[in-house]
């Protein structure tokens, strides 16, 4: 039974949101959800990544996440093949700055089990990526 202070605090300042940072960097889901993952060079590229695709096709209960700082033209063919998977999309603008573009996890539950990297590592990732992984 939640205590007295626990449902003020709520009604105050709402739910408490797990693991925000994690949120933050990856367009609102987080990393347990993920089946694949592209850094925002890897969207405007140009190149059309199958893995994403074969994430929309093959799995159920899916979710594109979009970064909203990219213009409609880099991301439009991976609307296009969302709507012909029957796959919802969100585009998100984030508040803090990341290197993730596109992002296709499930709507609501943990892969199981998890996926070894959810990322495509190209050259393109380590270019995104380089700044991050500074200590």
């Amino acid at each position: 039974m939640k205590k007295v202070n626990d449902i003020l605090e709520e009604a105050i300042y709402g739910k408490p949101e797990i693991r925000p940072q994690e949120r933050k960097l990856f367009l609102s889901t987080i990393l347990e959800r993920i089946h694949v993952a592209l850094t925002v060079k890897q969207v405007v590229s140009g190149n059309e990544y199958t893995e994403v695709a074969a994430a929309m096709n093959k799995q159920k209960d899916v979710h594109l996440y979009i970064n909203g700082h990219l213009s409609y033209q880099f991301y439009s063919r991976y609307t296009k093949l969302a709507a012909k998977a029957n796959v919802p999309f969100t585009i998100v603008t984030p508040t803090d700055s990341t290197p993730i573009g596109l992002v296709v996890a499930n709507a609501s539950h943990a892969i199981q089990p998890p996926t070894a990297s959810v990322f495509i590592e190209d050259s393109l990732y380590e270019k995104d990526m380089a700044p991050f992984n500074q200590d």
